[in-house]
């Protein structure tokens, strides 16, 4: 369709990458791109940590389970919801400041797309990326690192770097699947399409040497248990509120 439709569409994650660092230039414009996307009444509250130190990097191996690329990559980011400089701002003058779920919210909101339209900025330049939940493996631990203060909440990472792999599109679910009109679809008609995209992707798997059988089956596997189920206290711990 153009361009930009195009960049999106064939977005995949890497994992593998080549050592050459990233020019200031670019990660600069990349956080430019960023800082435009859109953010509920301008607050901009995120904040991105770059991890330099490869004393911090060879840690962040172990605290993210043991995903090496986030040391070897040459560019990661800790992408944090940030609202302290919202409440220095009200301490400074002296008037309250409100806290509660829907500010925590509006902060993972905004982080996200902050670093969403990074990634599709960096990828235009033709460097990979790769998100890193495994952030929020040991918050605690993570915050020994960072020193973040409160307000300042780590969502996940994020490697970049020039590609050192060949990688495949994975195939989404079909639009028709996330796109209702009017009304959402009965039950089973949601899973009538996870069936039409379980019997889709198990080609893509075995085409990647993927021992997972089909898409219903990770699902299960991610959702049989709870996980990470001391954030909800840390995140209050530091200056979160959920109510």
């Amino acid at each position: 369709m153009n361009d930009v439709v195009d960049l999106l569409t064939a977005h995949r994650s890497v994992r593998r990458f080549k050592p050459d660092p990233i020019p200031e230039e670019h990660l600069q414009a990349a956080i430019r791109a960023g800082q435009q996307a859109a953010t509920s009444s301008n607050i901009q509250a995120y904040a991105a940590i770059r991890i330099t130190d490869p004393a911090v990097r060879d840690r962040l191996i172990s605290l993210t389970g043991g995903q090496e690329k986030v040391a070897a990559c040459p560019l990661f980011l800790a992408i944090c919801g940030d609202v302290r400089r919202h409440r220095l701002i009200a301490a400074r003058a002296d008037v309250p400041h409100a806290s509660n779920l829907e500010e925590f919210l509006l902060a993972v909101i905004d982080a996200t797309l902050f670093a969403q339209n990074m990634v599709v900025a960096f990828e235009s330049m033709g460097y990979g990326t790769c998100y890193i939940g495994g952030l929020r493996n040991d918050l605690p631990a993570l915050h020994e690192v960072l020193r973040t203060p409160e307000g300042v909440w780590p969502l996940f990472g994020l490697c970049v770097g020039t590609p050192d792999q060949e990688t495949s599109v994975r195939p989404r679910l079909d639009p028709e699947t996330v796109l209702f009109d009017d009304v959402y679809p009965d039950d089973a008609a949601v899973l009538a399409a996870v069936d039409q995209y379980d019997r889709t992707i198990t080609d893509w798997y075995r085409s990647n040497r993927m021992k997972t059988p089909n898409w219903s089956s990770r699902i299960q596997r991610q959702f049989e248990e709870l996980r990470r189920t001391g954030n909800s206290a840390w995140y209050q711990g530091a200056g979160a509120s959920f109510e």
